[in-house]
């Protein structure tokens, strides 16, 4: 159960990135290469888990990409990340993307994922986290369903199919 003493509230780790939309980071369509944009869920999630746990940490997983809508040549995409749950020494970070019209002003959200990060000791060994502390309903939801997204991550690896066994 969570710890009181040793839990940090969610908005410890919120990390926030806003990046602009160039012709190279987009594809035939004019819409933005789901690769570019997987790079920088990646590396936001992994700023986030580092404010939560003060360690260097690793991507374990990345799952649940949904990519809702598309993100538009010259528009902006803000990245927000912070970290839902935590067990041992794994962390959930959820990253919501919103596209913004810099001309209209309007803004929709086009893709959400979840990702799971390892702290690491400087030995490069898993290391435990401190606890989440979710501070209003919606990071409450999260926080609450995480175990079972846990739970299908952990059934997911155990059925994994690999060519080289």
């Amino acid at each position: 159960m969570m710890n009181e003493e040793t839990a940090r509230p969610v908005g410890r780790s919120r990390s926030v990135m806003t990046e602009l939309v160039f012709p190279t980071d987009t594809n035939h369509h004019g819409t933005m290469f789901g690769g570019t944009l997987m790079k920088y869920i990646d590396k936001i999630s992994a700023i986030a888990a580092m404010r939560h746990c003060g360690k260097a940490v690793v991507t374990a997983s990345t799952d649940s990409l949904d990519f809702l809508a598309p993100i538009r040549m010259g528009e902006a995409v803000e990245l927000e990340a912070f970290v839902t749950w935590t067990h041992r020494s794994s962390m959930e970070v959820y990253v919501v993307v919103r596209a913004e019209n810099l001309f209209t002003g309007e803004r929709r959200v086009t893709c959400t994922a979840f990702s799971t990060f390892v702290a690491l000791d400087d030995n490069g060994k898993p290391v435990p986290v401190p606890p989440v502390a979710p501070g209003n309903d919606a990071e409450r939801k999260l926080f609450d369903s995480a175990p079972e997204r846990y739970q299908q991550r952990k059934k997911r690896r155990s059925q994994r199919f690999s060519t080289t066994e």
